[in-house]
């Protein structure tokens, strides 16, 4: 693979060169040198691209069923085949282990597939009528559709904004990260080689504010989608309600983790710390405050302690590492704020709270106990590689602190007892819930938040029905 990643826009099937445009720089974390550029879509740009996408939802909605989901399973099968290629780009932009990037983009086709065959099961339905009289539920494409995906993980936020959309009969104008743009634009590349029209998939890159502000405020764009912070989604929601576009938004957590006496420790030990350091916790559902049962809160704090110092951190591309670098330089200003302001608190430092030499973005896993209610990262979240480990006198006090917060991701538990997983189960503010499980995503199920965390579902079949408008038919 050439030294240099240079990324460009994708208007209409044909990148847009750089040609006095703005082009921003792309850094490796592991090594915080530049090793490539970002040419940024302006404003003509951006017309273009919308104007195309009202060419390409006309041509796209048109192919059948059979068609599309040819046109789909076939761009899968390139994603896979390029995977590795895709997945050496998303380390050396983001900085995650290669066999994690390469089983992202691995999923990506795998959500592909799953979106291939669903659209064949858009069911429509007839009501029941007297004689003569007739009344039809039908399902339409709700028009094109405008994604924008966050820099954690590069493809995958990515397929989560076209697949679906895709699928249903709608074109799409996606734009990924400027800090990691090669992963989301090889995926679209990967559409249009495999039969999709330029028009139908297009790839822009920009200044969010200004890419955002633009698109939506055109009348072309009649659903927005939408991966990263509340604060960002709560802006985005406010300008689609300016033209009532319909939203769905995948915003951020801070996953709770109940522990209870009865659980396998050491099962949930094993499984739960290296969810915990996965992609440097930069990851929405990341398991991040561990509620632990008195009575097996020393043994738990302290076999999280050892496995944190035992993960191996290095750059992605080395085969032995488990945890790659932060993405950027402001998320170790963030750990460093965070825990600051932890201990200040009263927290206890466990392991890790520094940087790792002064090369890069790399952090020691962390782990800080008994951390107050009042600091800031038991409130807002850290999307790093920080485990808050506090003791709970039970069932009740840990479901309260596990709702306290006003987001509701992913939650998660570790229970014997199938009475208690039921009342979890209905209890727990979360969008999904892992019973005696670290993972709360497949291609076939629903993805998606309560409260702060967002609303709308991407994966599973409602991830094609959210683009997905609804029509009733009266016949007398």
């Amino acid at each position: 693979m050439a030294d240099k990643l240079d990324s460009m826009p994708l208007i209409a099937g044909e990148p847009v060169r750089e040609g006095g445009r703005q082009v921003g720089d792309v850094l490796n974390p592991a090594t915080g040198e530049r090793i490539g550029g970002v040419t940024h879509a302006n404003s003509d740009d951006l017309d273009r691209a919308l104007e195309a996408a009202a060419r390409g939802f006309k041509a796209w909605r048109g192919n059948g069923a059979d068609q599309r989901a040819a046109i789909l399973t076939r761009a899968a099968g390139l994603i896979r085949e390029r995977a590795a290629a895709i997945g050496e780009t998303i380390t050396r932009e983001q900085g995650k282990p290669i066999k994690e990037a390469v089983g992202e983009v691995v999923y990506c086709a795998m959500l592909l597939e799953f979106y291939a065959g669903e659209i064949k099961r858009i069911y429509g339905r007839t009501l029941v009528r007297p004689a003569g009289a007739r009344v039809e539920v039908q399902y339409h494409p709700v028009g094109p559709v405008a994604g924008f995906a966050a820099w954690n993980f590069p493809a995958l936020n990515v397929m989560r904004k076209i697949g679906g959309a895709l699928a249903a009969g709608c074109s799409t104008i996606v734009k990924p990260s400027e800090e990691t743009p090669s992963g989301g634009l090889a995926l679209v590349q990967a559409l249009i080689d495999a039969g999709v029209p330029g028009d139908a998939v297009q790839c822009v890159f920009g200044e969010p504010d200004a890419v955002s502000r633009h698109l939506l405020a055109s009348p072309v764009i009649r659903k927005v989608t939408f991966t990263g912070s509340t604060a960002v989604g709560k802006h985005l929601a406010k300008l689609a309600a300016e033209d009532l576009k319909i939203a769905t938004m995948e915003l951020g957590g801070h996953a709770p983790v109940l522990v209870f006496a009865d659980s396998d420790i050491d099962a949930a030990l094993d499984t739960m710390a290296g969810a915990k350091f996965r992609n440097a916790g930069q990851v929405c559902v990341s398991p991040t405050r561990f509620l632990v049962e008195e009575p097996v809160f020393e043994r738990f704090r302290d076999g999280f302690v050892e496995r944190a110092r035992a993960v191996n951190v290095g750059d992605g591309m080395d085969k032995g590492t488990q945890m790659g670098p932060m993405a950027s330089a402001r998320g170790l200003e963030r750990m460093e704020s965070l825990i600051a302001d932890a201990t200040g608190a009263g927290a206890n430092l466990l392991t890790g709270g520094e940087r790792i030499g002064n090369q890069g973005y790399f952090h020691q896993p962390t782990v800080l106990s008994e951390v107050p209610t009042s600091a800031e990262i038991m409130n807002e979240e850290p999307f790093g590689p920080i485990a808050l480990i506090n003791p709970m006198p039970g069932e009740d006090a840990m479901i309260a602190e596990a709702n306290r917060l006003p987001y509701g991701l992913a939650a998660y538990a570790w229970t014997k007892d199938p009475a208690r997983r039921r009342r979890l189960a209905a209890e727990i503010e979360s969008g999904m819930l892992g019973i005696e499980a670290a993972s709360v995503s497949a291609a076939d199920a629903p993805f998606g938040g309560v409260k702060w965390s967002g609303y709308g579902s991407e994966d599973g079949r409602e991830g094609v029905m959210a683009c997905m408008v609804t029509k009733t038919v009266h016949e007398g």
